[in-house]
């Protein structure tokens, strides 16, 4: 039975590991503290983490929750020594993620090649799977050397890719999977050695935050602020142009829907950025791309608040109508009718505003 001390010592080592920024650092810290891995910190750990979980800390609840299962394999303990016990497919959906992985692997992430083994295993694809993936991620890359642990890395940054745009399912859960095998892939692709590829993957957890469904919304899209502006240390106009472009329509996106700060302040940044992404995405080098921006800069003045209405409205209209020269009904109609279709509401905006110009005068 533990008593307070040893309590208060599981709970000081505990606390040092969520403090921890990388796998190395969790190794180093175990291994410093080998007198204290035992059944009880096990014990404890799952304690804190139901703590966690019940405060709304849920990555940090999963993170204690998978090192708690790795200490009690090595520890040869029985399952009843965690206090929340594993799905039963677990076993199943760790056979499913190496396969899924292979598959990653050997058709260099094909969609072709991955999405039918995902879809028919889609009862597999829940929380609970970014969990294994956690799990399993942790303890393999801890065993094998860097050249490897690059390649795994690679593989599950790709899998991250394929599974945060995979449609079917839960869209939800599928978030989660990405963000977790995004964060995996950070630990192995750091800034000092992979500027370039980290830069990458940050960018894409930035938009796997934007999307996310889960946790709260406003800090949601602030972690996808943070984690673009991260990529753009890297992602620079003169070394990277078109990534730097991608990013810079991102951030754009990101501060179109935020929800923290000023409002008006939000729609300028995101005016801003839009036109920034403009300066490489340009008509003649990416007409697809140059199209979906002139249409998001028309949605963005037609919601603009600073500035004269009426102006902004007018801007919109001449964003909306440069979109169209590119995204036609024969070519892209989903795209056309979606712009026709804002145009519309900013001609009924129009209207209403000269109404109300006419009633007032």
């Amino acid at each position: 039975m533990m008593n307070e001390q040893s309590q208060e010592t599981y709970r000081k080592l505990i606390e040092a590991l969520l403090k921890c920024g990388s796998r190395q650092e969790i190794n180093e810290i175990l291994n410093a503290n080998q007198d204290l891995i035992d059944a009880g910190l096990v014990q404890t750990m799952t304690k804190v983490a139901k703590v966690l979980e019940e405060d709304g800390d849920k990555n940090a609840a999963d993170f204690l929750i998978n090192i708690a299962s790795q200490l009690s394999e090595y520890l040869g303990l029985t399952s009843s020594t965690l206090t929340s016990s594993s799905p039963q497919n677990s076993e199943s959906q760790l056979t499913f993620l190496k396969e899924v992985l292979s598959a990653t692997f050997d058709s260099n992430g094909e969609l072709q090649a991955v999405y039918p083994l995902m879809q028919s295993n889609i009862d597999k694809l829940n929380d609970n799977f970014a969990t294994v993936l956690q799990s399993w991620a942790m303890k393999v890359l801890l065993e094998v050397d860097p050249e490897k642990a690059q390649v795994i890395a690679s593989v599950i940054g790709e899998f991250s890719n394929l599974i945060q745009q995979f449609p079917l399912g839960n869209i939800a859960s599928n978030l989660e999977i990405a963000i977790h095998g995004y964060e995996i892939a950070t630990t192995v692709f750091t800034y000092e050695l992979f500027p370039h590829i980290l830069a990458a993957i940050q960018n894409n957890i930035g938009t796997a935050y934007r999307s996310r469904i889960r946790g709260d919304k406003a800090e949601n899209l602030e972690m996808a602020i943070r984690y673009y502006q991260a990529a753009l240390q890297v992602r620079t106009r003169k070394a990277f142009p078109q990534d730097w472009a991608r990013t810079q329509n991102n951030l754009a996106l990101a501060y179109r829907d935020r929800i923290r700060g000023d409002k008006a302040e939000n729609l300028e940044m995101a005016i801003r950025y839009y036109q920034a992404s403009l300066q490489v995405r340009t008509r003649e080098a990416f007409p697809q791309d140059w199209a979906a921006t002139q249409n998001n800069l028309g949605t963005a003045y037609s919601h603009r608040i600073r500035g004269d209405k009426a102006e902004n409205l007018e801007m919109a209209i001449r964003y909306y109508q440069a979109s169209l020269q590119v995204r036609t009904r024969e070519a892209f109609p989903q795209d056309w009718a979606a712009t026709q279709n804002n145009l519309a509401l900013t001609y009924l905006c129009r209207i209403d505003l000269l109404q109300k110009s006419f009633v007032v005068n």
